[in-house]
């Protein structure tokens, strides 16, 4: 089956779109059927995929974006990297980390894994939008749980928190010993 005007028409709409397009979206908008939607995602991973292309077809958070190839940012990262260089201190990412891996998780639990307060680390990274509040956690005082956002997952170029990376077994420990009292 030929799709040719259809994977023009996805790859123009993923162009004019900033933000990860879910393949509801992509069909809603082109007008397509979402197996032609599928098909057309295929033919531009395949398409971007040759090395003479600059640019390749990510799943983002439940959607998918164009973006630069990972290989070649930092011949761009000085002209168009300055929007996301606001770069979070090792303490922000500590504490990104253990949410991440430890969601839903509250103040108390993050300053029992850091040592430290994580208020001021909380506050970035919920005015970053990389974390958010997903509920409360059923005991006394019923604290905030915390949980990471689509804009983590766009961040850090991860299709869902499942990619993320496996943690050594020392860390692991780490986790599972504080998760246990």
């Amino acid at each position: 089956m030929e799709l040719s005007k259809e994977t023009a028409i996805l790859e123009a709409i993923l162009l004019l779109e900033s933000e990860p397009v879910t393949l509801d979206q992509l069909a809603k908008i082109a007008k397509l059927d979402r197996t032609v939607i599928e098909s057309c995602v295929g033919v531009l991973n395949e398409r971007y995929a040759d090395e003479a292309h600059g640019i390749e077809l990510v799943q983002l958070a439940e959607g998918y974006v164009l973006q630069p190839k990972l290989e070649l940012w930092e011949n761009l990262r000085d002209r168009y990297g300055k929007r996301n260089e606001n770069k979070l201190s090792r303490a922000a990412i500590e504490t990104l980390s253990i949410i991440a891996y430890s969601q839903p998780i509250t103040r108390a639990e993050i300053e029992g894994l850091r040592g430290v307060s994580p208020d001021g680390m909380i506050r970035l990274l919920l005015q970053r939008e990389l974390i958010q509040e997903i509920g409360r956690k059923d005991a006394p005082g019923r604290p905030v749980q915390y949980g990471t956002t689509n804009e983590f997952l766009k961040l850090f170029r991860l299709a869902s928190i499942k990619d993320l990376p496996r943690l050594d077994e020392q860390d692991r420990r780490r986790f599972e010993l504080e998760d246990s009292e």
